[in-house]
């Protein structure tokens, strides 16, 4: 598929065939290409957790949900996924990075970064594996866990303290479902978000 088809068909997937399996191929070429994705120094500050089998992915859903609560729409049609990736961040490879003699920072401090690059990249390593998804053709969403659930998550699956769960990327081959209600609000043309030379000036 083209890379400007794969940009402009995908899209957040909700629902999958749940018989429907992802073949490990598929997600071993999705995860080469979120290595790919760019890093901060190089620091490649980022891990990847895949559950694909039905234990592991059951087992997501008890720690990251109430079972007191019914499943809404979105639930059910997010548990019917096949595979599921957790995208974690290392801030810590970050700032060790930052303090060898190249970069030259010797505190650690992250008061000197302007955003948290370690969840910036682990970010676009997960688009990347959305872009690989539509391009095998396949479906996926990135959604991301409560924060009040990361402390279950993390003990079930023995994540380490220091990593962060930037979000969870779902694979699956997609079934009709209903869209999502926020794509009413059309997307922004650059007419409205492209700004050249100062601010204001589309």
């Amino acid at each position: 598929m083209e890379f400007s088809e794969v940009v402009r068909t995908r899209h957040m997937v909700r629902q999958y065939d749940p018989l429907h399996a992802v073949p490990a191929e598929v997600i071993n070429t999705a995860l080469r290409n979120a290595i790919r994705a760019p890093s901060a120094g190089f620091s490649q500050g980022w891990d990847f957790v895949v559950l694909t089998k039905p234990e592991e992915r059951q087992a997501y859903w008890a720690a990251s949900t109430d079972a007191d609560d019914e499943p809404d729409l979105w639930l059910e049609g997010m548990q019917t996924a096949p595979a599921l990736i957790l995208c974690l961040s290392d801030g810590d490879a970050y700032l060790r990075r930052y303090a060898e003699p190249d970069k030259g920072w010797t505190d650690m401090d992250e008061a000197r970064w302007p955003a948290p690059y370690w969840d910036i990249d682990t970010g676009m390593a997960a688009l990347m594996i959305l872009l690989t998804a539509v391009d095998e053709g396949l479906g996926g969403c990135f959604f991301g866990a409560p924060p009040e659930a990361h402390e279950d998550i993390f003990a079930v699956f023995g994540i380490p303290r220091d990593r962060n769960l930037v979000g969870v990327v779902s694979l699956g081959y997609s079934v009709p479902h209903a869209k999502s209600g926020s794509l009413k609000r059309g997307l922004r043309g650059l007419d409205q978000v492209a700004h050249y030379g100062r601010f204001g000036a589309h």
